[in-house]
């Protein structure tokens, strides 16, 4: 820790001598914002684009026909309005007047084109959701396009609002900006709506200038004054938070909505036996988490959906819910010694976590309380060979297909083969009930199984300048950059 402190002092005092603008033009110059995460993922956003900076630049630079606000709410994006036909089945959307990098008018047949492409590749990822339900994307007229599906989808329009599922070719995106490669930077300039006006100066505040660095450089950059806004910031990177000693006002909090947990990836003698696997999930006392975070209002929980969600009752606790953690962990070694006792010594259980100072604390955490029940552990790279891998991901849609996919059989975490099933008919299923029920089913198999092992909602950041009036928390931690001002811009 104190090497951390003395290099992140180092840090502001190169970034004073460097120089600040004055107050006044930083009032009104472009705003400045760096992303936790690395150039590369600005450059080539399609390789990456799971991470936070390579969704910030593709909802900057391309956007989808739809796109999430301040709040998280679905608004229009490259399509004006759309309509709903068909009991749900059908999405028609009449698109914008926007053309492409090249001055060329953006058509539906383009939109179509690319649309179904992305739809291929987050489907070959398995990474943005229930998208095999879209059976064909057509363009009717130049202007209008639309999306059939096999059945209804009321969560369709967040899906499409995902940044992964942008509009974009080799020489750009549809905007709201585009983007021009600066020194160690992106300087992001507002489209304008092809509405036959004459051109008008764009004032420079509307300008965006963007970075991709680690937690400790944004921190210091946003205290030093030569940044309004980052972005990016997850638990692997609290701790920083504190020791950069920042005023309370500007740290905003996501209510952001998701999984973050641990989930059983190997499969051994060990890990396949439910009452080990149940034993470990017994074993953690969430309660902790918040208070060794300081994170107040970090909502710890045990279970994995903490909303009914589209479940047609309200979701299933572990069986051990009711139980005070004494007793759990009485019943936690009991189980692991009657392993122990009839298979040999305890094997050393590898968790994979993210780089990060506020992973060492989770997994000290974690190992303490797995060493109570008589498990021994070992932290290891998020990608390395492991027993526990950590699942940290905002909910992409508001339904329990969602979060029951992430944590399934075809994301290779260890589970029941019929609660797999149970998905599958779910997603095929051609009516509400018959999805509901197909849920319920596969929800309360997945919970029995103990192959995910849950520990709060998902953590997301950022440092906000005052002067950023339009920033809002977001349950989808997505802040785009042209809504960072109450006014319209």
């Amino acid at each position: 820790m104190p090497r951390l402190f003395l290099s992140m002092g180092a840090a502001l005092a190169a970034a004073a001598m460097a120089g600040l603008t004055a107050c006044s033009e930083k009032q009104q110059g472009p705003v400045v914002v760096s992303v936790i995460g690395t150039p590369q993922q600005l450059a080539q956003p399609l390789r990456d684009v799971l991470s936070p900076a390579s969704k910030l630049i593709l909802e900057s630079t391309a956007q989808g026909l739809v796109a999430f606000d301040a709040q998280g709410d679905v608004l229009p994006a490259l399509a004006q309005r759309w309509i709903v036909q068909d009991d749900g089945r059908s999405y028609i959307f009449r698109l914008r007047r926007i053309r492409w990098p090249n001055g060329a008018p953006i058509k539906a047949d383009d939109v179509a084109f690319l649309l179904k492409n992305r739809i291929a590749a987050n489907l070959a990822l398995d990474i943005t959701g229930d998208l095999a339900a879209i059976e064909d994307v057509t363009a009717m007229t130049g202007e209008v396009l639309e999306i059939r599906l096999s059945t209804p989808r009321p969560y369709l329009l967040q899906m499409l609002a995902q940044p992964q599922m942008a509009i974009t070719r080799r020489d750009g995106g549809t905007g709201p900006y585009r983007k021009e490669k600066r020194p160690e930077a992106w300087f992001l300039r507002p489209i304008v709506e092809d509405d036959g006006s004459e051109d008008t100066p764009i004032p420079p505040w509307e300008n965006r200038v963007v970075r991709a660095e680690r937690a400790s450089m944004a921190i210091v950059r946003f205290r030093a004054g030569l940044a309004a806004l980052v972005l990016g910031g997850r638990y692997s990177d609290l701790p920083l938070l504190k020791l950069a000693d920042l005023d309370n006002r500007v740290v905003r909090i996501d209510p952001a909505q998701g999984l973050f947990g641990l989930a059983v990836v190997a499969s051994d003698p060990f890990l396949n036996d439910d009452g080990v696997r149940s034993a470990i999930n017994m074993a953690i006392d969430r309660d902790q988490l918040p208070a060794a975070f300081a994170l107040g209002g970090w909502a710890a929980t045990d279970r994995l959906l903490t909303q009914q969600l589209d479940l047609p009752r309200a979701p299933i606790p572990p069986a051990w819910a009711d139980a005070t953690i004494d007793d759990r962990r009485a019943a936690a070694r009991n189980a692991i010694a009657q392993w122990s006792s009839a298979n040999g010594a305890v094997p050393v259980l590898r968790i994979a976590l993210p780089k990060g100072s506020g992973s060492k604390l989770l997994y000290t955490l974690i190992a303490a309380d797995l060493s109570r029940i008589g498990v021994p552990s070992r932290q290891v790279d998020l990608n390395a060979d492991a027993d526990l891998r950590l699942v940290d991901e905002v909910a992409a849609y508001d339904s329990a297909l969602w979060y029951l996919g992430r944590v399934g059989c075809a994301r290779k975490v260890h589970c029941d083969p019929v609660s797999q099933e149970r998905l599958q008919e779910a997603g095929l299923a051609t009516t509400t009930a018959d999805m509901q029920a197909r849920l319920a089913e596969a929800e309360q198999l997945t919970v029995a199984h103990n192959g995910y092992i849950a520990l709060g909602a998902p953590v997301r950041w950022s440092l906000v300048a005052r002067r950023l009036t339009g920033f809002a928390p977001s349950a989808r931690a997505r802040h785009p950059l042209n809504q960072l001002f109450r006014t319209t811009n």
